[in-house]
Formats: structure tokens, sequence, C-alpha cells
């Protein structure tokens, strides 16, 4: 079964008395351990397709599973479950509290999940070694450099041991080289066996996957599967 099953899904949103069909008709199934970009201009539908399947947002019409569970008629606070256990967000802009420590930040999602103190801590630390910041646990984000901070959110998603990791345009705030440096963090997670979806405009960093979904005018345009040496090229 795949991990995630996508059928015909729609989702229009009324702006006055203009009705604006953002996804129409689409179906799409990513399968456990896959390494997928998504893909398109501004207003081509990624953005909505990104928060239906982080459970940001439901369809119109059409439904879509996760994990064998069908999400696409929940309400909120069913919702809000499914995405503290099930996926783990990474943004453009970190999204780090910025009075706690790192520690602090990774240990939150497991907070929400009702996990022990005891457990938290453990977990957390793993987690920052992990991504290589052991020595920077007790660091605050103003202490941390761009792609430290972005570990820290890489860390932070990673805790709850989620489905996927779904990043929304992971190296849109850093460098060039602490971009490099974060997308061979995804190949080493891609390479472990974590199911990896990355919302981005960069071809770049699309090369990085091993799918590339692009979307234009709320409808998938193409869907390709990358071999390991088109991949980086």
């Amino acid at each position: 079964m795949s991990l995630i099953r996508i059928r015909n899904i729609s989702r229009r949103y009324q702006m006055a008395a203009e009705t604006v069909h953002a996804l129409r008709d689409v179906s799409l199934d990513i399968e456990r351990g896959e390494y997928v970009a998504i893909m398109g201009p501004s207003g081509s539908g990624k953005s909505t397709l990104m928060n239906l399947i982080g459970c940001l947002d439901t369809p119109t019409s059409g439904s879509y599973e996760l994990n064998g569970t069908d999400v696409s008629r929940m309400e909120d606070n069913d919702l809000a479950e499914v995405r503290n256990r099930e996926i783990g967000f990474i943004f453009q802009t970190f999204n780090l509290l910025a009075r706690s420590t790192a520690l602090r930040n990774v240990e939150l999602p497991m907070v929400y999940a009702g996990v022990g103190s005891d457990e938290r801590r453990e977990k957390a630390l793993a987690a920052l070694a992990s991504v290589g910041l052991a020595d920077r646990v007790t660091h605050k984000p103003n202490e941390l450099s761009g792609g430290q901070r972005q570990r820290v959110a890489v860390a932070r998603a990673l805790v709850n041991n989620p489905s996927i990791l779904l990043a929304d345009e992971p190296t849109g705030n850093l460098d060039s080289k602490t971009g490099v440096e974060i997308l061979a963090l995804f190949d080493e997670l891609a390479r472990k066996g974590h199911t990896i979806i990355v919302v981005t405009h960069e071809e770049a960093v699309a090369r990085h996957s091993r799918r590339v979904i692009r979307i234009l005018d709320g409808l998938i345009a193409s869907d390709d599967r990358l071999a390991k040496e088109e991949a980086l090229a």
C-alpha cells in the first residue's frame, strides 16, 4: 500500500465573486522511502498540494489516504494529531522559538505528543547528534548560523520518527555553500530510507531527488523518475 494515495483531489477557493481552482482532479501515489521534488511556478498549485499532503488543508473533493488513513474529511483537531504523528515539517524560515535552546526546540513536537521529559531529552539529543549538532544543544537560534538553524529544524522534524519529511524551500534562506550542506544531509536521510518531499522552484534542489513532479495550472504536468546518474548531474 502506498504511503500517500491521492485520488481525484480538487481544491477550490472562493475569492469574492471568483472561484479559484488551485488543484484540478489530481491523482498521485508516493511510496515509502521515496525522495520527491514538487515544482511549479507561482500560482501553479504546488503550495496547495503541499498543504494538502501536510494535512494543513483539506480538499474540496477527492480523497487522500496517508499511511492507510483517510485524512481528507478530518476535522482540525484530528488533522493536528496526524500532522504531529506522521509529518515532520522543514520550513524556509526555520520557524524556531527564538528564546529556546536547540534542545528545547527539538523537544517541542514530543511535548505535544505527550512524551515524558526524560525520553524527550534523550530523543532530542540523539536527533541533534544525527544532524551534526551534538555540541550546540544549549545554543539559542541567534547563536547559530543559518545552516545550523536549519539543521535544528531537521532534527525537530525527525524526532517523532514521522512517515514523511515535508520541506518547503528548505535552502531558500541559506547561502549557496550552506544550501549544499543541507541538501547533502537530505541525501543522507534519503539513503537511510526516510520519505522526503521537497517543494521547490530551484532545479538544483530538485536534482537531489529521485522523482520530480511538476505542477502547472492546478494539474500534474509531468511526473519523472530520475536515475541516480541523472540526479545531481
